[in-house]
């Protein structure tokens, strides 16, 4: 998640499921750290699975969310910067094929709650993905919405804000990672 969006807090323990099916996974879980495979074929379990990522990135008030960070191993977003909630909202095996210019934006991440880091991105983006009904899709997108893009696509390859940080910001903060750990632990993650 990008810039002012997104409570810096994130959900709390009560909330980390959404209809029962879907669980946030938070640092320091494996399955952040995966390269998500590419859908072969959508079917009614991709669609579901698309479905239920949307309405639950919806309940967090979030912005993007990517399947691995509710536990799929699958590239798949779903991504509504301006929180419209309409169109195609949901992407499947997307693909930055050109980026150009340099921000600077503040950004959090549902699976790293309280942790907001600056991070330099890319201003313009081309992007290339297909939809749930197989459409080819390409178009481009800017600021925040290039912000978002370029975050949940590393999600998809198994990166995290942190892993994006110099390490004096890293120092900055390391209690909030520490604690993220225990718990980890604590929960087996």
């Amino acid at each position: 998640m990008c810039e002012g969006r997104l409570s810096s807090e994130g959900p709390d323990e009560k909330t980390r499921t959404e209809g029962g099916k879907l669980e946030l996974k938070f640092y320091p879980a494996q399955v952040l750290r995966r390269r998500c495979r590419p859908v072969q074929e959508v079917n009614d379990e991709v669609m579901a699975r698309a479905q239920e990522m949307l309405e639950f990135m919806y309940a967090f008030d979030g912005i993007g969310l990517a399947a691995s960070q509710v536990g799929w191993s699958r590239r798949v977003v779903t991504i509504d910067p301006e929180l419209e909630k309409e169109g195609a909202r949901i992407f499947v095996n997307p693909l930055i094929v050109h980026h150009e210019g340099d921000m600077e934006l503040e950004e959090g991440c549902l699976s790293l709650p309280g942790v907001r880091v600056k991070l330099h991105r890319a201003e313009k983006i081309k992007v290339v993905a297909y939809t749930l009904a197989g459409e080819r899709v390409e178009f481009e997108a800017e600021d925040l919405a290039a912000c978002t893009w370029q975050h949940e696509l590393d999600h998809l390859n198994g990166l995290l804000i942190i892993d994006k940080v110099p390490p004096t910001t890293l120092m900055t903060i390391r209690d909030q990672l520490k604690k993220l750990e225990q718990e980890g632990e604590a929960e087996g993650r």
